[in-house]
């Protein structure tokens, strides 16, 4: 029974933190939820009993699946309370302002006053958050009141009523808390020094702050003032230690759109994040398929202008990873550094994530395309004339120059064909010699394909460098084969890939799919080799010790084998139990070989 498309969806979905949003199927949102590893959190609806009825009833209507990759279980939280918000799905507990994440508030107001809140209103505020607890918040807030001396009273101080002398200095300011702006005793430059300064701490620069610290450590030092000047240390240390930084919502990024690309051979993926009063409120990934071998720069362009048309965006900004060209008045932003840049980079990564999660899809739905992918992207990588089909990996094996052996492997479409990998004894060389063992094997293998007319392969891969390459090579030359196969050599430290005549190595992107699948033939040859030579040991120390009794035979040993199981169960039987095996003759050769003594 072929599998569904939701199937296939929760099957490629990442372990990656971040926030996921179930669709019905008129394609409108009715869930969104967080979690820490979202294919075992989405897996999780699918696989199990729920008891409570309004559950059952969600997954019933659930018909596709969509996700956003974040840095943080944080992140992730920040993000899930952002779209319910602002798509309010049919199965999520509506967020009311009051239930919300608390924010920290900086008034518009003369001598503004810097306060925890969870709603925000629109009156010319500054906003900062949200963050995901209130210990958070408090606990910045205590920083920021340890670093500077602000009111906490909501008198309205404008400068007639200061000046008439309507307000009293309260206990705070004798307490040294306050600095009595409510009698005049502080300007309303000095007291907006501090507040750019706290603006700048709850957006994660200290910069200014510890530079103005430092100065004032000094100075205190220089006037043998120890003691004011260890206090200014100690906030320097607070605030050298406090990080309060959000991939998800920054105040400084308000109203734009980032995007991103991610291509291979045939297909580009474009990942779009809106940001609206600095929170994520839309992730979308467009899957464009090439024509013409476009560039990116072309492909991002044509995106561009079709999703703004088709979420209907009206953000005056964007960031790119690189310049594009879209005309207008749009300003275009190529970050850097920073929180521009982090966001960009989130931006990739789920290009990236949903570009391995269609590869996993197709692999599952079509195996001929998956197939067909890999081996164009094989064949461009490696520089080779033809796909490789049919590959096929040499691996000697010997442990300190005993029973030498060695191994074939064959992948064929990306994929391993057990029933034609080969084991070869090495029958010509003595002693620990790789390069000339190697030269054996593949001389072998091929002379045997060409003698019974068996298909060649397109590629051969030989676990070493140089020197097991020329070897390789050798017999290549004697066949007559050199020039119609093409044959690359890996070397285990770097991954440095070897060509016939050729002294650079080439090497591959780390995480490129091609590397991937030569260190899984190299891995299968080692595997499969290393099994094979110890089978041979064992044998081999088996039949040596046995064979070293007079007028035991292979049969006998065969059973006795069959019956004991071990050498060491053998010298330890009774006389009666080999009686039993082999008979009175041999059994007593056995025993008395065992017992000398």
């Amino acid at each position: 029974m072929p599998e569904t498309s939701l199937n296939i969806q929760i099957k490629t979905l990442p372990h990656q933190p971040g926030v996921y949003q179930y669709f019905d199927a008129d394609n409108k949102l009715i869930y969104v939820g967080k979690a820490k590893d979202i294919k075992k959190r989405v897996s999780s609806y699918f696989n199990k009993h729920h008891d409570y009825g309004k559950t059952r009833v969600l997954v019933k209507n659930i018909v596709s699946v969509k996700h956003i990759v974040v840095e943080t279980e944080n992140d992730a939280l920040l993000l899930e309370n952002n779209l319910i918000k602002k798509y309010k799905p049919k199965y999520n507990v509506l967020l009311k302002d009051d239930k919300s994440y608390p924010w920290i508030c900086v008034k518009k107001e003369r001598f503004p006053r810097v306060f925890p809140t969870r709603r925000v209103i629109k009156d010319g505020s500054e906003y900062f958050g949200p963050y995901t607890s209130m210990k958070t918040v408090k606990t910045l807030l205590g920083l920021i009141k340890g670093l500077y001396q602000l009111r906490t009273c909501n008198y309205d101080l404008s400068q007639s009523k200061i000046e008439t002398g309507k307000y009293k200095v309260c206990l705070e300011y004798h307490l040294g808390n306050c600095k009595g702006a409510c009698e005049d005793y502080e300007t309303e430059d000095q007291y907006q020094t501090n507040i750019t300064a706290i603006r700048e701490i709850l957006k994660g620069n200290f910069k200014d702050s510890l530079q103005q610290f430092r100065e004032q450590m000094k100075q205190y030092a220089a006037q043998m003032q120890f003691e004011d000047a260890q206090k200014i240390k100690e906030k320097l240390e607070v605030l050298e230690n406090y990080q309060a930084k959000s991939t998800i919502v920054n105040p400084k990024i308000s109203n734009v759109d980032v995007f991103s690309i991610v291509s291979d051979e045939t297909y580009a993926y474009v990942n779009f994040l809106q940001l609206s009063y600095g929170s994520i409120i839309r992730s979308h990934t467009l899957e464009l398929k090439k024509k013409l071998q476009e560039s990116d720069t072309e492909l991002l362009e044509l995106a561009i202008t079709e999703i703004r048309q088709r979420f209907n965006s009206m953000s005056r900004e964007i960031y790119v990873p690189f310049e594009v060209n879209l005309g207008g008045n749009l300003k275009i932003t190529i970050p850097k550094l920073g929180d521009k840049k982090s966001i960009l980079d989130l931006s990739i990564r789920n290009a990236k994530y949903y570009r391995m999660d269609k590869f996993k899809q197709v692999k599952l739905i079509d195996p001929d395309r998956h197939a067909n992918r890999i081996m164009a992207q094989m064949k461009a990588d490696l520089l080779l004339s033809e796909e490789p089909r049919h590959i096929e990996c040499f691996d000697n094996s010997n442990i300190q120059g005993t029973n030498p052996v060695a191994a074939c492997v064959v992948f064929k479409n990306g994929k391993p064909s057990k029933k034609d990998y080969r084991n070869f004894n090495i029958k010509t060389v003595v002693g620990p010699d790789d390069f000339a063992s190697m030269e054996e094997v593949v001389y072998r293998r091929y002379k045997r394909l060409v003698e019974e007319d068996q298909p060649l392969p397109q590629l051969i891969i030989i676990d070493g460098g140089k020197g097991q390459l020329s070897s390789a090579l050798k017999s290549l030359d004697i066949l007559g084969l050199r020039g119609k196969i093409a044959i690359i050599g890996i070397a285990k430290r770097l991954e440095e890939l070897f060509y016939p005549d050729d002294p650079i190595p080439l090497y591959l992107d780390k995480k490129s799919e091609t590397l991937k699948i030569i260190q899984q033939l190299r891995n299968e040859a080692h595997r499969f080799g290393i099994e094979h030579h110890r089978n041979k040991r064992s044998k081999g120390a088996l039949t040596t010790e046995l064979e070293n009794i007079p007028g035991v035979g292979e049969q006998t040993i065969v059973d006795l084998m069959k019956t004991f199981k071990t050498v060491k169960r053998i010298a330890n039987a009774k006389l009666d139990e080999l009686e039993a095996v082999v008979g009175v003759s041999r059994a007593n050769k056995i025993y008395n070989y065992y017992h000398k003594e």
